[in-house]
């Protein structure tokens, strides 16, 4: 640089001065642009990534009052099986004893004073207030001889679900019969009401006897029809129609005795909050759930011919076939029988042209 001093005039060395000063100033002011562009990039960058945790928690928040919502909802659940008496409903009612606990839900058995299957108004009320509002025993699986009850009467915005197993008629009462006058292997001991009775099914059919008369068999037909006072009149063909309506419109699920597996099986599909292991459990399990009648006599085809000449019969009859087809028919959608073995069928819908696009 002194070289160039000596050798340069002194005009030139102070523009060389002023190009350099100039050169200078052009790069700083560069420089401090280019801070200024990556100050405006990472704030860029700062508020997306805050925007982008915004979202992920929206997000997550989301999915956590849904899971939530969605635990509430099983968690709030309560099944109501109204029992019909010897349909297996002890049978089938152990399977939920034995499961509760392992599934984390409540069962409660429904006593109503001498087992009469129609509540008092009041104690209607009673029972939906109990059913909807008794959040401390919720979930819930109650159960017991009690006819149909149609919660939206009372304003309910959350119906239960209500499910139920029905049987050959005239088998059922048979199997009454025995059972008012042996028990059954359930509880061996205790008196039954007609203990000591030794006429057997066919003695008093042939005798006509009134624990074998066809009104006798009236009694699926109401426990489905409800608590209206036409449901008990013997034989009223609008009790019947009653009952297929809420068949298939109140009930989830009814199963027939003779096909108790299957039913089973399907309640542990749809309801595994309740019946996760109840298949497993019918199958192999320690058999708390079987319960036999003693002393059963199967009656001769002349008692059977004699009931079915009955009208009574005939509307029992049509109900129950109504029942066996409907349960037929969804059995039919669900289930599957490949080498003597039941298999559920895998999920056969999807969802597409979901809009709009993200």
């Amino acid at each position: 640089m002194g070289l160039l001093r000596v050798m340069m005039p002194p005009k030139l060395q102070l523009l060389a001065l002023l190009a350099f000063a100039v050169a200078m100033f052009f790069l700083e002011n560069q420089i401090q642009k280019l801070e200024e562009s990556r100050g405006k990039l990472e704030r860029a960058i700062a508020r997306h990534e805050v925007r982008e945790i915004e979202q992920r928690h929206t997000q997550d928040g989301l999915r956590e009052r849904d899971s939530a919502a969605l635990s509430d909802n099983e968690n709030d659940l309560v099944i109501i099986y109204n029992r019909v008496p010897k349909t297996a409903s002890t049978s089938f009612t152990n399977i939920a004893y034995d499961l509760c606990g392992k599934n984390h839900y409540h069962v409660l058995h429904i006593n109503t004073t001498k087992n009469n299957p129609v509540m008092s108004i009041q104690d209607q009320v009673r029972f939906v207030k109990n059913v909807t509002e008794w959040r401390e025993m919720k979930p819930a699986f109650y159960h017991g001889h009690v006819s149909f009850l149609d919660f939206t009467k009372f304003g309910v915005k959350r119906k239960p679900i209500y499910i139920n197993v029905i049987r050959d008629p005239i088998e059922r009462l048979v199997s009454y019969y025995y059972f008012l006058r042996f028990g059954d292997d359930y509880r061996p001991g205790l008196r039954r009401r007609k203990q000591g009775d030794k006429k057997t099914f066919d003695e008093c059919v042939s005798a006509g006897g009134s624990d074998c008369a066809p009104e006798k068999l009236w009694l699926q037909i109401p426990f489905f029809c409800g608590h209206y006072s036409e449901c008990w009149n013997v034989g009223s063909q609008w009790a019947l129609e009653q009952a297929k309506y809420n068949l298939v419109n109140e009930y989830m699920l009814v199963g027939v005795t003779e096909e108790l597996e299957d039913f089973v099986m399907m309640l542990e599909a749809a309801l595994p909050r309740f019946f996760k292991g109840a298949t497993e459990l019918y199958k192999t399990g320690k058999k708390s759930h079987l319960r036999k009648t003693s002393e059963k006599k199967p009656p001769t085809k002349e008692s059977i011919a004699k009931l079915q000449q009955s009208a009574i019969w005939k509307m029992e009859n049509e109900f129950y076939e109504f029942a066996l087809e409907q349960f037929q028919f969804v059995r039919a959608h669900a289930v599957r029988e490949k080498d003597g073995e039941l298999y559920l069928l895998a999920q056969n819908f999807f969802y597409e042209k979901i809009y709009p696009k993200n």
